[in-house]
């Protein structure tokens, strides 16, 4: 406490606990949720013959992609018995890009692709109709660009049942945690396999009323994240501390 002057929140719910020690604590807002903007891209040379786009995120991390990767091309291979219209755009870093391309050339998609570029991913995500993201931050971008999804992640079991006695909340994604529901699926160790993620988006994509459901619930959560000037409100209390 002795070395906090201040401490700059990226969501409400954080300030209780921080009024409760007695250190003073601002809401700035997400600066992630805030519009920045962003010009149109034609994504038209990516994604050909108008096809339906799912977005898929299997992690900024090798360790992660290694684990995931196997389990997301069998959801694609089971995707691609029912669907026709369907094109895969896997968000990856532009360290990995490359990376992930030769896989899926090597496993024969032809309808899959890989992505790094930051704006063209943004632009894609926005014309998603659904999404598979490993949990993380970037499930708030996908529920801020309305999207429906569901979150996956699986670790080694150690780690994960040294995260469960050291973490101390009923929901991996920051969105069921705020609403203290299960808005977002979250499809975590056991769960996270080609079987049951591919269950879940078939449910999403034949059922219309499940997607809207979770789009108008995140949205109103998501708003609670949001200030609108986060830069300048953060910048106001730096400020005055110096």
């Amino acid at each position: 406490k002795l070395f906090l002057d201040h401490i700059l929140l990226l969501f409400p719910f954080e300030k209780k606990y921080f009024d409760k020690e007695n250190i003073k604590s601002t809401f700035v807002g997400h600066p992630l949720l805030e519009d920045k903007g962003n010009s149109k891209i034609d994504i038209s040379q990516i994604i050909k013959d108008n096809k339906k786009i799912i977005s898929i995120f299997p992690g900024s991390r090798f360790s992660e992609i290694n684990v995931l990767i196997p389990i997301l091309f069998e959801f694609v291979k089971k995707m691609n018995e029912k669907y026709e219209d369907i094109f895969f755009v896997f968000h990856c870093t532009s360290e990995h890009v490359q990376f992930i391309q030769s896989l899926l050339l090597k496993e024969g998609f032809k309808n899959c692709g890989a992505v790094g570029d930051e704006k063209v991913k943004s632009q894609i995500l926005k014309s998603s109709m659904f999404a598979v993201a490993k949990s993380g931050t970037v499930s708030l971008e996908i529920s801020n660009s309305n999207v429906p999804s569901i979150i996956i992640y699986k670790m080694n079991v150690v780690n994960f049942f040294i995260v469960k006695m050291l973490v101390n909340v009923k929901f991996a994604n920051i969105i069921n945690i705020a609403a203290n529901e299960e808005i977002i699926p979250e499809l975590l160790q056991s769960k996270c396999n080609s079987k049951e993620i591919y269950k879940t988006v078939d449910k999403f994509l034949t059922d219309k009323k499940t997607s809207k459901e979770q789009i108008e619930k995140s949205q109103i959560i998501i708003n609670k994240f949001k200030t609108g000037n986060s830069t300048q409100i953060a910048t106001k209390i730096l400020f005055e501390h110096l």
